[in-house]
């Protein structure tokens, strides 16, 4: 049976992974968190999943690197050196990284691609976002997953038409741009949405999570995969064969 470890296993995503892999008779190698060596859980795991913080990342996967243990990482808030450091890491091991491993949110990006693909420049696209009042980082990890979706599908680079800041008198906006705008409040788990406006029409398309459970479901699943697959980066995309 494949076993499998967590890296930030106290945090919210960490308790529901836990009891997915309980309801789903997975077995759990074990947890580590903040202070905790992540050697012996890398060791003792055939895949590992990840939802601490940016700053761990490092460790987490030199300690996978070492021991040839897949592992997929849900963490948010990532900069350019946390990507460079998993392209590194993916050369000897199986890093699947994502923003988001909800299985419909996985879904979503790919319908947000097709019709950026199809739809002119003359469609404006806006990504919306609502999380709780906790949430750390904005756009959301999972913004940004649908904002690079998009950029994908018309071929272009997402930093060079990304809008995330509109106030003051900032003027018309220029065609081609991809929006993206942020609300928090509550605890709203996750609503996120995508906005082709085009003259006189416009397209929705829409996923809200009512339960972090969805993640927790798709992290094991994508986890369970990983366990098989050769050394590469993958994306949820593979999970479900998109």
């Amino acid at each position: 049976m494949t076993s499998i470890g967590i890296y930030g296993s106290l945090g919210r995503m960490g308790v529901a992974i836990r009891d997915i892999l309980a309801v789903q008779g997975v077995r759990l190698a074990g947890g580590a968190d903040a202070g905790d060596d992540p050697a012996p859980l890398a060791r003792d795991a055939d895949a590992l999943v990840d939802f601490s913080t940016p700053g761990a990342l490092e460790a987490h996967l030199a300690a996978a690197r070492t021991t040839g243990t897949p592992i997929v990482i849900g963490t948010t808030g990532l900069l350019p050196q946390h990507h460079a450091l998993i392209d590194d890491a993916a050369r000897d091991i199986a890093v699947l990284q994502t923003g988001n491993t909800s299985l419909g949110i996985t879904l979503l990006a790919g319908l947000v691609r097709a019709a950026a693909a199809r739809l002119g420049p003359d469609w404006d696209i806006e990504v919306l976002e609502m999380h709780h009042r906790q949430k750390l980082d904005a756009p959301s990890g999972t913004a940004l997953m649908l904002g690079e979706a998009a950029a994908a599908g018309r071929q272009v680079v997402l930093g060079d038409v990304r809008v995330a800041d509109r106030a003051g008198l900032v003027g018309a906006r220029a065609e081609g741009t991809i929006g993206f705008a942020s609300l928090r409040g509550g605890t709203v788990v996750g609503d996120h949405s995508v906005v082709f406006a085009g003259e006189n029409e416009r397209i929705e398309l829409t996923h809200r999570a009512d339960d972090r459970a969805i993640f927790a479901r798709g992290a094991v699943r994508a986890a369970l995969w990983l366990a098989d697959q050769p050394a590469g980066r993958y994306t949820m995309d593979a999970v479900l064969g998109l």
